[in-house]
């Protein structure tokens, strides 16, 4: 199968695993990859920059319409919920919060997963809530490959085990694991 997106979902515990996880991608991806994390709403700056310290990837908080380029991380800027159109755009909204959370990742990997179908990766890790399992159930309906950080290994493993609990999870993997399995990719 050849993917065409990489979702990321995360909450607590999750900053550490994204920024490893971007660490070892290339610089020669050649799809995009769309991080949806809670963060404080009201802090602008730092949580940007802190993650492309370590990418190898420009990681971008994209505005309203962007066009999708691949090689590129995109993070939902804080406060916004953060769409994967079709026609390779994103949409941001300041609609109200889902599960307690703006950007929600339930949202971002809905989205993600009716544009890119069959062609998503779409990655769970550590968080205190249950956003992003339902989100997860929808990229397993369409097919793409799901992918969850292993409980025991997670700082807060309330997320993870929330998208296991209603979702056929593809892969249960540590966060080495996930990064060898991107890889090979």
């Amino acid at each position: 199968m050849i993917y065409k997106a990489i979702m990321i979902g995360g909450s607590a515990g999750s900053f550490q695993v994204v920024t490893k996880i971007l660490s070892a991608l290339p610089k020669t991806l050649n799809m995009p990859v769309f991080l949806s994390l809670h963060r404080l709403k009201h802090v602008r700056s730092g949580f940007l920059e802190a993650l492309s310290l370590k990418s190898n990837l420009p990681i971008i908080e994209p505005n309203d319409k962007e066009q999708i380029k691949p090689g590129r991380a995109y993070l939902a800027p804080a406060n916004y919920h953060m769409y994967i159109e079709l026609g390779n755009r994103i949409a941001l909204s300041t609609e109200e919060a889902v599960n307690h959370s703006r950007p929600s990742i339930d949202l971002s990997f809905i989205t993600a997963a009716q544009a890119y179908r069959e062609k998503l990766i779409g990655i769970m890790l550590s968080g205190a809530n249950s956003d992003g399992a339902y989100g997860m159930k929808k990229v397993n309906e369409h097919n793409g490959l799901t992918i969850v950080q292993d409980p025991n290994e997670c700082q807060v493993k309330t997320m993870t085990e929330a998208a296991i609990k209603i979702t056929n999870i593809n892969h249960v993997f540590s966060t080495e694991q996930i990064i060898n399995y991107l890889l090979k990719l």
